[in-house]
């Protein structure tokens, strides 16, 4: 489940982690290498092999056009969090809820999951307070780059 605008909604993936990832997750909590309230570490043991493939290849992303079709998700925008995530937002952060959240967004053409979490936000705002057909051309045209590029996550 993500959160946009005080509701909660079921973002669709295609699963590249073992079932048990949630449960072993606090186990983890210490390889943090996102700032808060993000998590990520290098090589997740949580991740299967052929999870490692659809993360690099994003093919785990092409439910979210599902999403998109039922209208709870853009193609472009900020990029949904986790419930959890968000219960640690700092007053700052919830102006990405201005816009529904996207399959693809300025972060994941800048940086992805390298970027520090107050610099995603600062990308959001950017792109909620420029946002024009143009921009969003832009960013569909080098995401589709990133994945070709294969430098998912």
């Amino acid at each position: 489940k993500r959160k946009y605008r005080n509701k909660f909604f079921n973002m669709y993936k295609f699963r590249s982690m073992r079932t048990d990832a949630d449960k072993i997750k606090d186990s983890l909590r210490e390889k943090n290498e996102r700032s808060a309230p993000l998590f990520k570490i290098k090589d997740d043991p949580r991740i299967t092999k052929i999870g490692r493939f659809i993360r690099k290849t994003s093919i785990d992303e092409l439910p979210q056009l599902f999403n998109v079709l039922i209208g709870n998700m853009s193609l472009v925008g900020p990029r949904p969090h986790l419930p959890e995530e968000v219960d640690q937002y700092k007053s700052h952060h919830y102006q990405v809820f201005a816009l529904k959240p996207g399959v693809t967004g300025l972060s994941q053409i800048r940086g992805r999951s390298d970027l520090d979490f107050e610099e995603e936000v600062k990308l959001d705002v950017y792109y909620i307070e420029n946002w024009s057909p143009w921009l969003d051309i832009k960013i569909i045209l080098k995401s589709v780059a990133v994945v070709f590029g294969g430098r998912g996550c």
